[in-house]
């Protein structure tokens, strides 16, 4: 069965558009130009194909990864009230986690609330990539008209009367 991660990067809605998903791996360059890039991937956790968190990468493109931290779902309460609301406690091998199989219809990752995983990735790069974050939000005001009068009928020359 498919893991679907294209679907659960796109749930996390970070926001930069030079970013691809590649397996279960999210690929973006934050900063256009810079020689810096990030990488999540799914974390696995001790069960075969069961995932615990992500693993945020810093790479450069020529040296490496530079640094990285997991987010821990359990950390970051991305289960919690799947979790509680299943009575699953702490050690049984789902707590926490999600695997690569699901109900039909619904996501591996059933049940998440992932708010908590997109501000610990929102803080660690914005210490990565400064301005990166806010520069690549969409403009809430793009659709929106200053103008709180209608706008006058062209008058019969093809100007219009102000």
């Amino acid at each position: 069965m498919s893991l679907q991660a294209a679907e659960f990067f796109a749930e996390l809605r970070i926001p930069f558009a030079n970013s691809t998903v590649v397996g279960n791996t999210y690929f973006a360059t934050p900063i256009l130009g810079s020689p810096l890039r990030l990488r999540i991937d799914l974390s696995q956790s001790i069960h075969a194909d069961t995932y615990g968190g992500l693993h945020v990468a810093v790479v450069h493109a020529d040296r490496g990864q530079l640094d990285a931290v997991t987010l821990s779902f359990v950390d970051h309460g991305t289960f919690h009230r799947r979790d509680e609301a299943t009575a699953t406690r702490p050690n049984a091998k789902r707590y926490g986690t999600f695997d690569k199989y699901h109900r039909p219809g619904q996501p591996p990752w059933e049940g998440a609330i992932t708010t908590g995983l997109r501000e610990a990735i929102e803080k660690y790069t914005t210490i990565w990539f400064p301005g990166a974050w806010t520069a690549a939000l969409p403009n809430r005001t793009t659709g929106r008209t200053a103008h709180t009068q209608p706008i006058p009928p062209p008058h019969r020359s093809g100007t219009r009367v102000r």
